[in-house]
């Protein structure tokens, strides 16, 4: 296990009312548990937002000190393949389950990953198997999976978590650490890890191997994100019609704070609806830096496209068309 690992372990929640976000989840899973008898689940969201914490909890609720006899968890990223699901997944579940629970419980993560001939043997496995095994799916995207399966399964769509549980959770952690975290500095997790737990959570362990007092400049080295500062004075020069400044802050913030082109287009982005300019003048912005961010992902140089996306910006601000 690595070092940013053993926080998301240490403090991962192991109780229905610990975990956070998912109010809602939790209330309609929670009562199915209690019930003993829960249908096959899909978990889609995501990265980070509880998804494979939630299926362990269940697991623990249901089986208690023997729910590793009862449990078995494949990552479909790793094993996508036809022949796991014939060996592994089939083997498992086609016995029965120890203690008074009547089924056991596979947890595939990632099952989106699955290539379609292995989601149609799996379709079948989940349907003769249905009497001693119960799955738990987690997926990003549902959409990616063949439409029997998804039938067959209770869905459940997570969202990222808002500021206040991310906010939550780091309070707790930075309470039994021993951290002193300024209010900046809950500011810059929340908007560097974007709503993913996980990320928050490795932030701030990395963050804390430097030093136990954290604020926002830390969270932003360690993140090497583009802060919206730079980035505004950037949007500002070029509004104003001076590119060559708008270039020269450009360059100076990605050298300076060590920040990718795609870093940058977020920040970009998400500026853009914050500029004193017309809606209609910001919605033909979003889409150029929708197509300069799709140039970059297609191999062309970071700040060329990045330049022709200021010039984009400056003939805005001069009121000409873009």
């Amino acid at each position: 296990m690595t070092q940013t690992e053993i926080w998301t372990e240490k403090y991962r929640p192991t109780k229905f009312e610990n975990v956070v976000g998912q109010h809602e989840i939790i209330k309609r899973i929670k009562s199915l548990v209690q019930a003993m008898n829960i249908p096959h689940f899909m978990f889609a969201g995501p990265a980070g937002t509880g998804k494979s914490t939630l299926a362990l909890i269940i697991v623990k609720e249901l089986f208690g000190e023997h729910w590793k006899e009862n449990y078995i968890e494949l990552n479909a990223s790793d094993e996508r393949g036809i022949d796991v699901i014939r060996q592994k997944v089939k083997d498992f579940a086609r016995t029965k389950a120890l203690k008074n629970v009547p089924f056991k419980v596979i947890f595939l993560d990632e099952a989106d990953a699955l290539t379609r001939e292995a989601q149609q043997a799996l379709r079948r496995t989940m349907e003769n198997y249905t009497n001693t095994c119960r799955f738990i799916l987690s997926c990003n995207y549902s959409t990616k999976l063949i439409e029997p399966i998804q039938s067959r399964c209770v869905m459940f769509r997570f969202k990222l978590l808002e500021k206040k549980d991310i906010s939550e959770v780091m309070k707790k952690i930075s309470e039994k650490e021993n951290l002193k975290l300024t209010p900046d500095a809950f500011d810059a997790i929340y908007e560097a890890s974007e709503g993913d737990c996980r990320r928050a959570i490795n932030l701030i362990q990395a963050t804390a191997a430097i030093s136990m007092d954290i604020n926002s400049d830390m969270i932003s080295m360690i993140s090497a994100s583009a802060k919206p500062a730079g980035i505004k004075v950037v949007l500002d020069y070029a509004l104003a019609g001076d590119f060559i400044n708008a270039r020269d802050k450009l360059l100076d913030v990605m050298l300076r704070e060590s920040v990718s082109g795609s870093d940058v287009i977020k920040a970009i982005q998400k500026e853009i609806w914050t500029l004193q300019i017309e809606p209609e003048i910001k919605v033909r912005l979003t889409e150029k830096t929708g197509e300069t961010e799709f140039r970059m992902i297609e191999g062309s140089d970071e700040f060329v496209q990045l330049q022709a996306l200021l010039a984009s910006f400056v003939l805005a601000g001069q009121g000409k068309a873009i």
